[in-house]
């Protein structure tokens, strides 16, 4: 368990996808800021091309490794920021999202941008994740 602080605000609305109102860092933990995370896998290839549902699932799955190799888990992750090229895509992303955040999910920020470095990528996500105590 990750001992992350989720906060709900009775004067937000309730989310309408897979996150937090906010999340707080406990005392003693330190956070770590990885790159952006797209739907390549550990070889480069691109995982999905042009595909939200299959690219949100190969990020998350990054992600996860990641967060384990540094020896966290996706409880860990505190907040995360999602650029999409296809923002009518929501339900289909947060469907995936909901799989590998079911509960307490970290706060997030999703936006529509207009192209990704790779035109293939339809996806990026940045995390913010608590490194575990020492």
């Amino acid at each position: 368990m990750s001992g992350k602080i989720v906060l709900t605000s009775k004067h937000l609305p309730p989310p309408i996808g897979v996150w937090s109102h906010a999340v707080a860092v406990p005392p003693g933990r330190t956070l770590i800021f990885p790159s952006g995370f797209t739907s390549r896998d550990a070889t480069g290839k691109v995982i999905a091309p042009n595909d939200a549902a299959g690219q949100m699932r190969q990020i998350l799955n990054n992600l996860k490794a990641f967060v384990e190799e540094v020896g966290a888990t996706l409880d860990d992750v505190i907040k995360v920021r999602l650029f999409t090229t296809r923002i009518d895509e929501f339900d289909k992303i947060h469907a995936v999202r909901r799989e590998f955040f079911p509960k307490d999910p970290p706060a997030s920020t999703m936006v529509q941008v207009v192209r990704m470095v790779d035109p293939t990528h339809v996806l990026e996500l940045e995390a913010v994740v608590l490194a575990p105590a020492k």
